[in-house]
């Protein structure tokens, strides 16, 4: 198993270990998706986490500020993200957004970004 699928969740691993070419399959649909249109990269990014957010997807929400930050995305940047979802989804929701962010934030904070 690759480094990058080390570190997704063991739930997952068990899955793309039993359907392999499911989860290959996915994988490509998702980089045909990010390829198809004018966002960049860091746009598709933060519209991939507002996405979670709206559907309050907590794993999902852990992922995309990950990738947001390997990405070089700043953490106000994604925190701005949540915030903007108050007025859309509900601050409830906005609420455990930034819980979520704050999570992964902390895991990363003595990583270099």
């Amino acid at each position: 198993m690759s480094k990058k699928k080390n570190k997704l969740p063991q739930p997952l691993q068990r899955f793309i270990k039993r359907y392999p070419e499911v989860w290959e399959s996915y994988e490509r649909l998702g980089e045909k998706c990010h390829e198809s249109g004018p966002l960049d990269e860091k746009t598709r990014r933060l519209v991939k986490l507002g996405i979670a957010i709206g559907a309050r997807l907590e794993g999902a929400v852990h992922s995309h500020t990950k990738r947001a930050l390997e990405l070089g995305i700043s953490k106000e940047e994604i925190l701005h993200v949540a915030l903007l979802a108050i007025t859309t989804v509900g601050f409830p929701s906005a609420i455990a957004a930034l819980t979520w962010i704050e999570d992964t934030l902390g895991k990363t904070r003595g990583r270099k970004r």
